[in-house]
């Protein structure tokens, strides 16, 4: 059977589907997103304690040439494949260039639940994959069409607000704190936070399946190449990571995490960025895809999936 944490995402797909008034207050769900981002830096920062070393740098680099590398190769499959404009095109750059934090900590309670061993520096690669992406999709849509903003519609650097993104600050923040502080010091605060990270998740998961299948309401006959794209994808995205995470050594834990996160599309940290930088996108269309698609997929079949692929290539 499904993990139980995964099963609390069909129920909110299947309660969608069917039309229930179940649904998860905003600021409930604000909460729990709030708490899953803070959980996640935190237990990445604990691990990092007393571990850091300059071996790090090269990881950092690496991982960050994934988040530029990503979206640049994806452009030219949007445009002549996808067919999108290159406003679109661009937009789903910035989005499957980036990650999602709910495939993350999925991901992350899969390895846990199996053993696998992970590095606490695995919680920095939502950043380092994610701001590296954003950037280069709004170069692209830059270089494309000759604009010349270098700001958002609020009057903000680009990338200062994509580095004030309320997950980024969280995540960052947790790790910081967790590094700190470690796991005894803090345990007062730590220990209840880590200890509810699974029913967190499984929460944020119930409301994130009512929202997938909200999504998915909306696909027409003439999204297929969209919908074939959101699918084919993440298998494909995902196989960069693995041999990443292979070449530097990684623990086999960490390479999974590596793989679900370039195999993942953000849903939350992009469509903020891409819609104030890109006002002639169809967030709707990155949306249906990441979120109503890719998402889905990688909860249910992705992360085993990838984990099969590296028994394979270590085999």
């Amino acid at each position: 059977m499904p993990d139980i944490i995964v099963m609390f995402f069909l129920l909110g797909v299947i309660a969608g589907t069917l039309r229930s008034d179940l649904t998860i207050p905003k600021a409930a769900y604000d909460i729990l997103s709030l708490l899953l981002m803070l959980t996640i830096g935190l237990k990445g920062g604990m691990a990092l304690h007393g571990n850091l070393h300059w071996g790090l740098v090269a990881e950092v680099l690496a991982i960050m040439a994934l988040g530029f590398a990503i979206p640049l190769i994806l452009f030219p499959m949007l445009r002549h494949l996808v067919r999108l404009n290159v406003a679109d095109a661009a937009s789903f750059c910035a989005h499957y260039g980036s990650v999602s934090a709910g495939t993350f900590a999925v991901a992350l309670a899969w390895v846990e639940s199996r053993g696998l061993d992970t590095g606490g520096q695995v919680t920095l690669y939502l950043v380092l994959l994610e701001l590296p992406a954003i950037l280069t999709g709004l170069w692209l849509y830059r270089r494309y069409t000759q604009g010349t903003a270098q700001t958002s519609s609020t009057g903000t650097p680009l990338w200062q607000e994509t580095l004030t993104n309320r997950s980024v600050v969280l995540l960052v923040g947790g790790v910081v704190i967790g590094i700190l502080y470690g796991p005894d010091q803090g345990d007062g605060v730590t220990a209840p936070l880590t200890g509810a990270f699974s029913l967190v998740l499984s929460l944020f998961l119930l409301e994130m399946g009512l929202v997938a299948a909200e999504t998915l309401r909306k696909i027409q006959l003439r999204h297929w190449r969209l919908i074939a794209f959101a699918l084919c994808m993440p298998p494909i995205l995902s196989l960069p990571g693995l041999a990443t995470g292979l070449w530097l050594g990684l623990e086999p834990g960490t390479i999974v995490i590596l793989g679900a996160l370039t195999a993942s599309a953000s849903y939350i940290a992009a469509p903020v960025a891409v819609r104030h930088a890109i006002p002639e996108a169809d967030i709707g269309l990155a949306m249906l895809a990441s979120l109503g698609v890719t998402f889905p997929f990688n909860v249910l079949i992705g992360i085993g999936l990838y984990s099969y692929f590296l028994e394979l290539l270590t085999a």
